[in-house]
């Protein structure tokens, strides 16, 4: 603002100094006040683009019709018109070329000096500079807009994607810390109950169960130590603290169930599974096993885990309990919720529900494919 007003000062005190140029008359207070008007209508280039236009336009026409030079008037016109490309769509930038097509005409008309191609050249020129640095800049404004746009587009994504990501580490998290530490305190618990039950009568297997106890807790103290390492912002610990439960671990699974008091029995085939795939079905069969001796409070927990083509079948049934004396089922059902994501993630599936007097669940896992040689592709 204080640039253009500075302009305009300087053009009007030019237009009073400046001695006159034959043919033109000498300049005054009439060309002074044309010269400070079309500089300030600048000001109002933003906002108004074809009004400014037309005014520095009519400016240059008045002066040409008053017998003066035209000299220091007209860049006031070509500004406006080059912030008629700079800033307008297709109408506004059809209408600046009329407007200013119109101030030329004016000064052709009404200007005092001789016909001169060069003169005519020279407009023709700056016409084109006008347009062509005019378009020049909105399309660099255009393109840095899309730039812009784009980078916070995807700041989001990037956000959504990490919100993601921490919903589904907590996710996992949350699943290891109720399949892990939900199947110890249920075992500690029965375990304590059975224990307090026969004290009494066999102190000895009261003492063993003290024991078991303690093996289960110290268990699951360390699952707690270990997820709090890899949850720690300085750890060191990756993903490979979570693959220890695999396939081999469901016998010492059913020992501690069966020190608890339940018979558990346990048929392992031959199955190609990779160490994550192994680490969910032990998880399944883990949380299976906590649901059938939470629930029901006699008759056996049968495991099974053979492959049938290119799919390992998970089953773990036991006998509905009808007595009505057993703990009640979890209101959340989130050992089922945890079961089938952990079998979805994994490509499978998994189905819960009663089954011929028993309650069974059973999920389908991919087998690890091997390679006509017998290798791991």
């Amino acid at each position: 603002m204080w640039l253009i007003t500075g302009l305009a000062v300087c053009s009007a005190f030019a237009e009073l100094v400046l001695p006159a140029q034959e043919p033109y008359r000498s300049p005054g207070v009439p060309a002074a006040v044309l010269a400070a008007v079309s500089v300030l209508c600048l000001l109002w280039r933003h906002v108004v683009p074809l009004i400014t236009l037309a005014v520095t336009s009519a400016v240059v026409v008045g002066t040409a019709a008053s017998g003066l030079s035209v000299w220091l008037v007209q860049w006031p016109t070509w500004i406006g018109l080059f912030t008629c490309f700079a800033l307008g769509d297709r109408r506004l930038r059809a209408g600046g070329c009329a407007l200013a097509a119109l101030g030329v005409a004016g000064f052709l008309v009404f200007d005092r000096g001789a016909f001169d191609p060069t003169a005519l050249f020279n407009i023709a020129t700056i016409f084109g500079i006008a347009v062509v640095a005019g378009d020049a800049t909105r399309s660099r404004r255009t393109a840095a807009a899309a730039t812009a746009g784009k980078e916070v587009a995807e700041a989001r994504e990037r956000a959504r994607s990490a919100e993601q990501l921490l919903v589904e580490e907590r996710g996992r998290l949350a699943r290891e810390l109720h399949d892990a530490l939900g199947h110890a305190v249920t075992v500690i618990v029965l375990q304590a109950a059975v224990g307090r039950r026969v004290h009494a009568r066999n102190p000895a297997f009261g003492h063993d169960a003290l024991e078991r106890i303690e093996t289960v807790g110290r268990g699951a103290l360390s699952e707690l130590d270990r997820m709090l390492r890899v949850l720690h912002p300085g750890s060191q610990e990756t993903d490979n603290a979570w693959v220890e439960p695999s396939l081999a671990d469901l016998d010492e699974l059913a020992a501690g169930v069966r020190a608890a008091g339940r018979e558990v029995h346990v048929h392992t085939g031959q199955v190609q599974l990779s160490a994550s795939a192994g680490r969910t079905v032990y998880r399944i069969v883990q949380e299976a096993v906590t649901n059938a001796v939470r629930h029901t409070t006699s008759g056996i927990v049968r495991i099974d885990v053979d492959q049938i083509a290119d799919q390992v079948v998970v089953e773990v049934t036991n006998p509905i309990d009808s007595s009505g004396d057993g703990p009640p089922a979890s209101a959340d059902g989130r050992g089922l919720v945890n079961m089938g994501e952990r079998a979805r993630l994994e490509g499978g599936s998994l189905e819960a529900g009663p089954v011929a007097g028993d309650f069974r669940i059973r999920a389908t896992i991919p087998a690890l494919r091997m390679s006509p040689s017998g290798s791991r592709p």
